[in-house]
């Protein structure tokens, strides 16, 4: 069974307890398949926590929950050492870190020293606790929610832990249509998530089909320009790290690979650029005085970026013969 199937399967999988969001859910599987986490943003009460924990349900994974504060300490997320009386001995109580999937709730209420924990899982999947160094688990993806609407007792995500990102998604209010449907179900005693069966070997498989997908020089050549471009914006301040041209090849990959290819085509990057590339770019005074946007700058560089398409060499030619 190829990837894309699997993908179809768990899509049906996560409808029997999820209304919506299945664009959501493809961001989370396109991070997951390619070694990046997931920033999502969306509003008190539009089941964030939910769809996490049943999408680490639907793939057999195992999933915490770590609710940041203010006086949240970096121990609380990578562990610690305590005193074994019985055994006479200081052991190691690993923390909510060590899972395959992390919610990170309201990732913006803590200050940065306790940010920076996540920082060392994120880029090298592992902590350092008092000079020991633990592996984390494999795989291993933080899914990180912000609140858009709060501005008190929150703070700002330093630009380098935004760059560890690979994808920024927003969960919006459901369509009227869905959110009927989503109290119809509640209404008739929605079955509980946790009988869900889980699709083992998903993530093995998508893993390997996203290392197997190609994309030639066209593409890599489309995805230099765009990141490039990005830097010479007239309102960017600071524009697409090298980290975040490398994202999205491997988002587009996945992309790709969840369309059922086994390569890259210009539409999946461009579809990848709007959501790898936005939350990456910092604009300067006057972008608010011109109505603009990090989102419309990215629709910009698009439209005005052009796709190369080399020719390709001709065997013949290459082999010497007339």
């Amino acid at each position: 069974m190829k990837a894309y199937e699997m993908y179809g399967h768990l899509m049906r999988n996560m409808h029997g307890n999820i209304v919506g969001y299945d664009e959501v859910i493809e961001d989370m599987l396109i991070c997951l398949s390619s070694g990046g986490h997931l920033l999502l943003e969306g509003v008190p009460g539009v089941a964030k926590t939910t769809l996490a924990k049943t999408f680490s349900d639907g793939i057999g994974l195992s999933f915490k929950r770590i609710q940041f504060t203010q006086d949240l300490l970096p121990s609380d997320i990578t562990g610690h050492y305590f005193y074994n009386q019985k055994q006479q001995e200081f052991q190691f109580r690993k923390g909510p870190i060590h899972a395959n999937i992390v919610l990170a709730d309201e990732i913006n209420r803590a200050p940065s020293k306790t940010q920076s924990a996540l920082l060392e899982a994120m880029e090298e999947r592992q902590v350092t606790v008092e000079g020991t160094t633990y592996e984390l688990d494999e795989p291993f993806m933080v899914i990180a929610t912000i609140n858009p609407i709060e501005h008190e007792g929150v703070y700002n995500l330093p630009e380098a832990q935004l760059d560890r990102f690979m994808i920024k998604s927003k969960m919006d209010y459901l369509p009227q249509n869905m959110e009927l449907d989503m109290l119809a179900r509640k209404n008739d005693k929605w079955k509980d998530r946790s009988g869900m069966e889980p699709i083992k070997g998903l993530y093995q498989l998508l893993n390997k089909e996203v290392r197997t997908c190609h994309a030639d020089e066209n593409i890599l050549t489309y995805i230099r320009d765009i990141i490039v471009e990005s830097r010479k914006e007239e309102n960017v301040m600071l524009g697409a790290s090298p980290r975040a041209g490398e994202l999205l090849l491997y988002a587009s990959k996945a992309k790709a690979m969840l369309s059922g290819r086994s390569h890259v085509i210009p539409d999946d990057v461009k579809s990848m650029s709007r959501k790898v590339l936005p939350h990456r770019i910092m604009l300067n005074l006057d972008s608010e005085l011109d109505g603009l946007s990090p989102s419309l700058v990215v629709d910009r560089i698009l439209n005005r970026v052009p796709i190369l398409r080399r020719p390709r060499p001709d065997p013949a030619k290459a082999s010497g013969r007339a």
